[in-house]
């Protein structure tokens, strides 16, 4: 096995607004390298897959700008619930919690599940009461609550008479941020290798603008929005949840390699154009595989991604990339 890291994040991915100065997306690739660099702090120090994706999507979750975390979107009762996930590729343990309101970086009370509880998933008030009883740092309400959001939540309810969600196309919004906030899936995610060959996906997310109190969709389900196994691939989803859970889209393309042969390229690419599509799916995955390969294809217009592999520099983009730089950056 070669004794080389890889390492991705994804900030979400959605609809390009169609006048967006470059100005804009400065604080979102700022945002990306920073959970980029966090992650690669730890495996280039020999660090584990495991501690690089928890690191990274903590700085995602600490970062306003995105849609987990201190930047989750208000549900229909202009509440938060969040929804977090990790999995380990090398024992195939995993942790996820839903639902939760007061849990500062979900994330970590998901691995905290996967490695105390002798649970998979923890929701709503037992994962709180799970939370106190680790110790997990909690934040009160207005800690979650940002303008930008409750702003967001008033033109959906405005527009859509109340019934939009966080990706409908149907709903116009103010420009101003490099994908347009009203028709983003709102997600964030991690995967790593490690020198050691081994891999972890991590995944959190605030869910979707005005959604119904009580909704979770795949980010905390593994096999639909995260899945890791030493086999194949650590894969991280984002998307609209309820086609990336009916589609077992994570599993779906660490199945393809291990059982078909395929590429992972090969095999995201299916998972993302052709089963997602084919039940109008949108949305997009980062994976990496056991030999480091990165790959990060969406069917949306956009998707906020950040990329490093060793002896490299830190990558970050948001738009479309050529065809030919999927593969491996």
């Amino acid at each position: 096995m070669h004794d080389f890291y890889a390492l991705a994040v994804h900030g979400g991915a959605g609809t390009i607004s169609p006048s967006v100065d470059t100005q804009s997306e400065t604080p979102y690739h700022k945002a990306l390298r920073q959970a980029v660099a966090a992650g690669e702090a730890i495996l280039s120090s020999g660090g584990a897959a495991l501690d690089a994706v928890i690191a990274a999507v903590c700085e995602l979750e600490n970062c306003p700008l995105f849609n987990a975390g201190r930047g989750s979107v208000y549900n229909a009762d202009a509440m938060h619930e969040m929804d977090a996930s990790v999995m380990d590729g090398r024992t195939l343990a995993a942790g996820a919690v839903a639902a939760v309101r007061t849990i500062r970086n979900p994330v970590v009370l998901a691995r905290a599940v996967m490695e105390h509880s002798g649970c998979v998933m923890l929701a709503g008030e037992g994962a709180e009461r799970f939370a106190h009883e680790r110790s997990i740092e909690t934040a009160p309400p207005e800690y979650f609550a940002t303008k930008q959001r409750l702003d967001q939540l008033m033109r959906i309810r405005q527009v859509a008479a109340g019934a939009g969600l966080d990706h409908d196309d149907t709903i116009t919004s103010k420009p101003g941020e490099p994908i347009d906030p009203d028709r983003k899936f709102g997600t964030v995610g991690a995967v790593a290798r490690d020198r050691l060959g081994n891999l972890a996906s991590a995944v959190s997310t605030g869910g979707m603008t005005n959604k119904r109190p009580g909704r979770i969709g795949d980010s905390p389900v593994v096999g639909a929005g995260i899945y890791a196994d030493n086999r194949s691939a650590a894969i991280a989803a984002t998307g609209t949840g309820e086609h990336f859970i009916r589609t077992v889209a994570a599993y779906d393309i660490a199945a393809r390699m291990l059982y078909g042969g395929e590429s992972l390229a090969t095999a995201a690419h299916s998972a993302v154009f052709e089963r997602l599509a084919a039940i109008s799916g949108r949305g997009g995955v980062i994976a990496v595989d056991n030999m480091g390969n990165l790959v990060m294809p969406f069917n949306t217009s956009g998707m906020y991604r950040g990329w490093v592999r060793e002896g490299e520099d830190i990558g970050t983009a948001i738009f479309s990339v050529p065809p030919s730089s999927i593969s491996r950056y």
